[in-house]
């Protein structure tokens, strides 16, 4: 090469480096409202995942119970409890800790309501001539877990109308298919 093609060649890559020096400049640096946005945006994706999980996992437990299978309700209980426990450890950004807690308390409820459920069905399964189950108290644990599961349910409608909040929505959409269910 000779002296003037490389002096070009240097004066282009110069000319190239100080552009985009300057384009880089120009470009919008991530501020903290949008980092806090995008850590909200990834935790919502993160419990909506969870929220999908669990209802799939309820719907196997859901079909246990039809079928009077005891031993697959506890297997399905166990899996949606996995469920719950992973949306218990999604990381929260600091706008999110009181959603977070009441997407939890939700899922507890839940919890509590299925633990009763397979206790009361295996208590009903595993009666004997010897030992036979108590059909007096039946309708009162049925209507006690039935209440236990409403409200977890109730808990979780709520986190989900309080989600819509914090992003900008009046909530009127989710209340309206909450109606129509």
């Amino acid at each position: 090469m000779n002296c003037k093609t490389t002096s070009r060649l240097i004066a282009l890559v110069c000319g190239v480096a100080l552009t985009l020096g300057i384009l880089s400049g120009c470009m919008a640096q991530p501020t903290g409202a949008s980092q806090e946005q995008q850590a909200n945006r990834t935790y919502m994706t993160k419990v909506n995942q969870a929220m999908e999980d669990l209802n799939s996992r309820l719907q196997s437990f859901d079909d246990a119970v039809a079928r009077g299978d005891a031993v697959t309700m506890r297997t399905q209980a166990d899996n949606a409890y996995e469920v719950i426990d992973t949306l218990d450890a999604i990381d929260t950004p600091e706008a999110m800790k009181d959603l977070q807690k009441d997407y939890v308390d939700g899922c507890t409820a839940l919890k509590e309501a299925l633990n009763a459920y397979v206790d009361l069905y295996t208590e009903v399964d595993s009666a004997t001539e010897a030992h036979p189950f108590d059909y007096g108290t039946y309708d009162e644990r049925i209507k006690a877990i039935q209440d236990k599961y409403n409200e977890g349910i109730q808990k979780l409608k709520d986190a989900d109308d309080e989600a819509i909040k914090l992003n900008g929505g009046d909530g009127d959409e989710s209340q309206d298919d909450a109606a129509q269910q």
